[in-house]
């Protein structure tokens, strides 16, 4: 893939100003949608009637791929206002993967392209450290996403300080059955930086951490505990602000992929609960040779539409225990029908071979005895007797 086919984007230090430039037109299709076929998916459902909130630098609703589909959203940066405008560009790379829709002529699609996305603004500016928001606003950013109906969160932006505030608001909109996906976070490095990120740290929270083309770790993707699943976020077609593509890294669009991945299975199955989700999205997941690292493994949006994992979990089997060495009277039963089966037998085959050998020999003697019979023996005179007189005078 030719990064000349892109126009990469440029952060600003506010709103309105340097803003990042539009993407240019990428036909084919994607690498990353070739992997994860979501075209397969869209006969079952597309997510129509499930709403995504993205919290990230905002959305821009008048992307020609995501007009129509983008509400007003909330600003927690000023703490009041919309969040449908993006001037980095972020919030609107997560929300094209989540919910482009289809165009001819043009290969990209989001995972779930009829969800409605609610952009919930929580970085105001960037930073060399990426997509690292506030943890307070952060909290704010997701109360108010739970408050406006979200039924999904992509938590696209991540904090690594721990905040009593940011998990009682995650905890929260669990609470509330809203299922919450979180990015891991794009500080990993071979050189041992590896802070915890929140909130994908929290329990019930999906941390997705980011994979390359080659189904290789993205070498920034952060590893750890709170890694459950990992999706495509190196060198992915996405959407630009303005418009056009363009090609990003990051645990924050991987985070997209999977959180469109629940809202098509809250889709298709109703109101699972947010548990229900993030085991159908796990137990769905394709296994990689990675080890940990990678979670359960890479998300498989039509496996988890269309597979039904078993209600119950595994059984344990009953502990081993001696066999008795009595014989019961079942098994004197058994052998003294063997005895008398066995005996049977051998006297059939004893019969069939003697009629196999007598049938023949009586056909050729027409059944006339084979011993000839028993020799008169006649009594010698110890004299002889006078000669017959052959003929008398």
């Amino acid at each position: 893939m030719s990064a000349t086919l892109f126009v990469p984007g440029v952060a600003s230090a506010a709103p309105g100003d340097n803003c990042a430039e539009p993407g240019q037109v990428f036909t084919p299709v994607p690498w990353q949608q070739q992997m994860l076929g979501p075209d397969r998916v869209w006969p079952f459902t597309q997510g129509g009637g499930v709403t995504v909130a993205v919290l990230s630098t905002g959305v821009d609703a008048s992307h020609p791929q995501l007009a129509g589909q983008v509400s007003q959203g909330f600003d927690a940066v000023a703490g009041s206002g919309r969040a449908d405008d993006d001037c980095f560009g972020l919030g609107t790379q997560v929300a094209g993967v989540i919910a482009a829709r289809q165009v001819a002529s043009i290969g990209f699609a989001g995972v779930a392209p009829r969800v409605t996305i609610l952009p919930i603004r929580v970085i105001g500016e960037r930073g060399s450290a990426g997509a690292v928001a506030e943890p307070a606003i952060l909290a704010r950013g997701v109360t108010a996403a739970v408050q406006r109906g979200a039924n999904v969160i992509a938590v696209a932006a991540v904090t690594y300080t721990d905040s009593p505030a940011l998990q009682g608001a995650v905890a929260n909109a669990i609470d509330k059955g809203v299922v919450v996906v979180a990015a891991a976070g794009d500080a990993g490095s071979a050189s041992g930086g590896n802070p915890t990120p929140y909130p994908a740290d929290y329990d019930g929270v999906i941390g997705v951490g980011a994979i390359q083309q080659t189904g290789e770790l993205w070498p920034n993707s952060q590893t750890g505990s709170f890694v459950d699943i990992v999706a495509p976020g190196a060198d992915v077609v996405t959407l630009q602000r303005g418009q056009g593509m363009i090609e990003v890294d990051g645990t924050g669009v991987a985070c997209g992929f999977v959180a469109a991945t629940a809202a098509l299975v809250r889709s298709r199955r109703g109101t699972p609960t947010p548990d229900q989700v993030e085991r159908q999205l796990n137990g769905t997941a394709i296994p990689a040779a990675g080890g940990p690292r990678f979670g359960h493994g890479i998300v498989n949006p039509y496996a988890a539409v269309v597979e039904r994992l078993a209600d119950r979990g595994p059984v344990e089997l009953p502990a081993l225990t001696r066999s008795s060495t009595a014989r019961s009277p079942a098994w004197a039963r058994s052998r003294d029908i063997a005895l008398v089966g066995g005996g049977v037998a051998v006297l059939a085959v004893l019969l069939v071979l003697v009629v196999a050998v007598s049938l023949p020999r009586g056909r050729r003697r027409f059944w006339r005895s084979s011993m000839a019979s028993t020799p008169v023996t006649r009594e010698e005179p110890e004299e002889p007797a006078p000669p017959v007189q052959l003929f008398t005078q």
